[in-house]
């Protein structure tokens, strides 16, 4: 009769059958899932874009991936460190887990502590009331503790996990040995062992009658790892354990796990650690200290004039590709040799010049050819480049830098086959790179104008940020990567953020600042900005345009056979004194040498003798020195003396006393010259060949056509035949925009209710155009109406009546909210099969919108 007074039919308990028929109490996650808003549904997608790939059928669905391994994996990845203590405290704590539990095991960060737990929910990898918190299954087996593996907070598997297989008598003997009275089963026994390493004062007043060296050995264990080695003399492993190990392995303090090896219980541990789950709980992120605050305009203008650097530097190097080009190695990529010319021609670093090439290549102005002899040269997408506003060229390149998954400071180093890896080579690809570079970024948008914090410091908020996203030293080395790439590149200046280059992180920084540095700002600031990406590209472009330096079209003539350009020169100027001069030092001001050579170089292209004077007295401030005109006059005399021609090859001139002293030059041996006439000689080397070793023996030939006019050396351009960038690599989805989470989330819910056999809500504007669906004739539209119709409704979130033709010929009729119209297809919201779907335009015979 007693049982009957206080349980009810079926030994169910009154306060759990209470807690079960209360409609808003989530069983599951899916449960849990149903009841969130259609605003929290997208932020889960957001935050976690795999779960889009490929759409889940129903709330059902969208929890089972949630939970799946691969995606929880992913996720942990992306939360920072507090976060992640907090999924661990919840991992060894009681499930479910109340929330004073969870404060309890992080004392100190009741402040922080909401809104990691709100981070953890909005994710799915936490749910269940205040009371009841729930750390998804898988969450939870991949951050506890086990017999095997310890976690991050140092702790160890439970007492009874420890226990397992150990025999009935031996519990009951610990228990003994404990001062408890025995009980009737291991259960009990281990329960009741339990309850007196979680009480601290009796666990405290049974380590008092410990040996000394016993509690030394706990002191040691407790804050992990939490397993230990029973050795003998000389620190060799043994499977007899000294009298201080015997009385804790008596008692079940320590637990053994194989033959000389033990395990401290995590109930004891966590005793003696006084409740905390970890030594050092990290609520607050670091603010790196800073080094510097400069004044905005001095920031603005050393990121400008490093900005105007990067733009010279990329068209230099893409010049000098034009004819030159480079080959590319049998495995991909650029060879040593190469990048080491390259970066002497630049006048640069090879890791600098690997830097200018990768992102040249990122920007799709340079590619391979694609031909048998395959080489390197600029694409056309150059010449549109060159075209541009300075401000847009700029653009251009940091869109491309910001979004690149390659990492040129690893070209060099070698990869885990021991094989080097090469500049525009396979293997530079890292995954994390653009996430990571665009927090450091935000970081710096998150300070005060003008503020340069310590790369140190920038690297430990990184740390702090993504424990687990990378190893620490690949995150160093990105993080310190990124700082200086951005200086580089003009994003910065003096180590601060540029007042041009805020639009383009606005997004990310106001999401540094709301999340705390979580992955949010990512999310967030990826999803704002694929609305305003335009807006805000175009308000950096009318920052940065007035503080670009306006191109000079003069320089100085000095006596001493140089000019000074003091400032940068146009792009037709500065072509024209790289052909006539040599580039002797660059910095604010660039310093050009005339020399033999150099005059050489323009006749060689094509110039005449009296253009070259014109040119350098239109161009000059001051007046042309009579050195000058004098070293023109005198290469211009000698230059064309010598007659190279094709045959295998040959050699005019009209002095034959210079040909006899060709002949005897023992210098000349290689080029095997024989007089045919007084005036022309023939060589079995290549015209080229033969014009280049000439001249490295002091003469000025030129070639000449077989009608015996000068021909021009000038270089002809290459170009690659059309190319379009290379898409990153990253290691994971892209964030998808607001219009495709939410019709993702209204599919979701439609198969949601269906799955649930909810009827359909009648009526309404959907309603009402489903029966003009199954009653009207299908429109029919022209190519162009139809796509301007779709383009129309997307941009307007109007519902659309499509005639469609199936791939099996058969045709119907649709009512679709397009959300997207690109590449051949429509993505939208298909009200007549309620889900998400993707149809090509060719198949759509016709489009009208409903009103």
């Amino acid at each position: 009769m007693t049982r009957e007074r206080h349980a009810p039919a079926g030994g169910r308990h009154p306060q759990r059958d209470a807690r079960a028929r209360r409609p808003d109490v989530a069983r599951t996650l899916a449960d849990e899932l149903r009841a969130r808003s259609d605003a929290e549904l997208a932020g889960l997608l957001r935050a976690r874009a795999d779960l889009l790939s490929p759409l889940p059928g129903d709330l059902s669905q969208l929890a089972t991936r949630a939970g799946s391994r691969a995606s929880v994996l992913r996720a942990l990845e992306r939360l920072d460190t507090f976060t992640l203590q907090t999924a661990e405290a919840l991992a060894i704590a009681p499930q479910p887990c109340p929330y004073d539990t969870l404060a309890a095991l992080l004392p100190g960060c009741a402040e922080r502590l909401p809104a990691a737990v709100g981070r953890l929910r909005s994710r799915a990898l936490l749910w269940g009331e205040p009371d009841r918190l729930r750390l998804v299954r898988t969450a939870q087996e991949l951050l506890a503790p086990t017999a095997s593996r310890p976690s991050a907070t140092g702790l160890g598997p439970t007492l009874a996990e420890a226990a397992a297989g150990m025999s009935p008598s031996r519990v009951q003997e610990l228990l003994a040995a404990a001062g408890l009275p025995a009980t009737h089963d291991p259960v009990s026994a281990l329960a009741a062992l339990g309850a007196l390493f979680s009480d601290g004062a009796r666990l405290d007043a049974l380590l008092a009658q410990a040996p000394e060296p016993a509690r030394s050995v706990l002191d040691r264990l407790v804050w992990g790892p939490p397993y230990g080695t029973v050795t003998a003399g000389g620190g060799t492993v043994s499977p007899h354990p000294g009298p201080h190990l015997r009385w804790l392995l008596d008692r079940g303090l320590l637990m053994p796990t194989s033959p000389g090896t033990v395990v401290l219980p995590r109930e004891v541990a966590l005793t003696l650690r006084g409740g905390r789950a970890h030594r050092e709980p990290r609520p607050e992120p670091p603010s790196p200290p800073l080094r510097a605050e400069h004044a905005p305009e001095a920031v603005d203008a050393a990121a400008a004039a490093a900005a105007h650097i990067a733009l010279n530097v990329v068209e230099e190097l893409l010049t000098a590709w034009e004819a030159d080009r480079p080959a590319v190695l049998r495995a991909g990529g650029l060879g040593a040799r190469e990048l080491k010319r390259t970066a002497a021609q630049l006048s640069l670093s090879e890791p600098e010049a690997a830097f200018w090439i990768e992102l040249a290549y990122a920007a799709g102005l340079l590619a391979s050819d694609g031909e048998a002899d395959e080489r390197y040269a600029p694409t056309p997408a150059y010449d549109e480049w060159l075209a541009a506003g300075a401000e847009r060229r700029w653009l251009t390149l940091v869109r491309a830098w910001l979004a690149a998954t390659r990492v040129p400071g690893l070209a060099g180093a070698r990869d885990a086959k021991g094989r080097v890896l090469a500049a525009l080579g396979p293997g530079l690809d890292r995954g994390p790179a653009p996430a990571l570079r665009h927090r450091v970024l935000s970081l710096l948008a998150a300070l005060p104008p003008g503020a340069a914090p310590e790369p140190g410091g920038v690297v430990a908020r990184m740390h702090w940020e993504l424990p687990r996203r990378m190893p620490e030293e690949t995150r160093a080395e990105l993080s310190e990567a990124a700082l200086a790439e951005a200086e580089r590149l003009g994003v910065t200046g003096r180590g601060a953020l540029a007042s041009f280059a805020r639009p383009l992180l606005a997004g990310d920084a106001e999401g540094i600042e709301a999340a705390a540095g979580t992955e949010e700002a990512a999310g967030t600031g990826a999803a704002a900005g694929a609305a305003g990406a335009r807006e805000r590209e175009e308000a950096a472009a009318a920052l940065l345009a007035p503080l670009l330096p306006e191109p000079l079209d003069h320089f100085l003539l000095q006596a001493d056979l140089t000019a000074v350009a003091p400032g940068p020169l146009t792009r037709e100027l500065r072509q024209a004194m790289a052909a006539a001069a040599d580039v002797e030092s660059k910095g604010g001001a660039t310093v050009y040498r005339f020399t033999p050579d150099s005059v050489r170089r323009a006749l060689d292209s094509g110039w005449s003798p009296a253009r070259l004077h014109a040119f350098l007295a239109e161009h000059s401030r001051t007046p042309v020195p009579q050195p000058l005109g004098y070293l023109v006059d005198d290469v211009a005399r000698r230059h064309g003396q010598l007659r190279v021609g094709a045959a295998g090859s040959y050699l005019r001139c009209e002095d034959d006393a210079l040909l006899t002293q060709l002949l005897a030059d023992r210098r000349c041996a290689g080029l095997r010259l024989r007089r045919l006439v007084p005036t022309v000689l023939i060589s079995q080397a290549p015209p080229d060949t033969l014009l280049d070793r000439l001249r490295e023996l002091g003469f000025a030939p030129a070639a000449e056509t077989a009608e015996g006019a000068v021909v021009a050396l000038r270089a002809e351009p290459r170009r690659t035949p059309p190319r379009s960038a290379p898409e990153p690599a990253p290691d994971g989805p892209p964030p998808a925009d607001e219009a495709l989470l939410t019709a993702a989330v209204r599919a979701i819910r439609a198969g949601d209710h269906a799955a649930g056999a909810a009827p359909r809500p009648a009526g309404g504007r959907v309603g009402a155009a489903l029966e003009q669906a199954a009653t009207g004739a299908p429109p029919r539209t022209s190519a162009a109406e139809t796509l301007a119709t779709l383009q129309a409704a997307a941009r307007g979130g109007e519902l659309v009546w499509i005639g469609h033709v199936g791939a099996d010929g058969v045709a119907g009729r649709r009512v679709l909210a397009p959300v997207r119209v690109e590449g051949g297809f429509v993505t939208a919201f298909d009200h007549t099969a309620e889900e998400l779907r993707t149809y090509p335009l060719h198949r759509i015979t016709g489009a009208t919108v409903l009103g």
